[in-house]
């Protein structure tokens, strides 16, 4: 498995991140610190990417604030931080639906062992289940400079 020491780290990131900012429509992730914009990356979502997620398998992406609630770094993915999806909103609208409204949503890097499919990154698009996807290089840089409890919001 790859580890994340391979790759460069900002460190004077570390400690100052306190919004990630998702812009679905741009594809992109973004880090701020208050106002001040600290980094962008690129990014690729849920294979149905239009609207807010409600229901587990829908293939969509989150919309709105949530926080981080964990990291790990044994995941089937290259690293992945916890996203706190579904809130009591989510999970209500879902049961009035008779459904469940999903989970396990995370920011990650490739599936383990296809780093070398990281051309394939920009050619593919989305082809998450609702994840938001970075490559391995940006995942072990956000991983070490993010804290839980940071707050993430998910704009269309």
């Amino acid at each position: 498995m790859e580890q994340k020491k391979e790759y460069k780290i900002d460190e004077s990131l570390k400690g100052r991140v306190n919004l990630i900012l998702v812009e679905k429509s741009k594809r992109q992730l973004s880090i701020y610190h208050d106002d001040e914009l600290l980094k962008t990356y690129k990014i690729s979502l849920g294979k149905n990417p239009v609207g807010h997620k409600q229901f587990e398998g829908d293939g969509k992406t989150p919309e709105g604030v949530y926080f981080i609630d964990g990291k790990n770094p044994k995941s089937r993915y290259f690293l992945n931080l916890g996203i706190s999806y579904p809130n009591e909103e989510d999970k209500e609208y879902a049961a009035k639906h008779n459904k469940s409204a999903g989970g396990d949503i995370k920011i990650h890097g490739l599936p383990n062992g296809f780093n070398m499919a990281k051309p394939l990154f920009d050619i593919y698009g989305d082809w998450t289940e609702g994840c938001i996807a970075v490559s391995n290089e940006n995942m072990a840089e956000l991983y070490e400079i993010i804290d839980i409890g940071t707050k993430i919001e998910i704009k269309p």
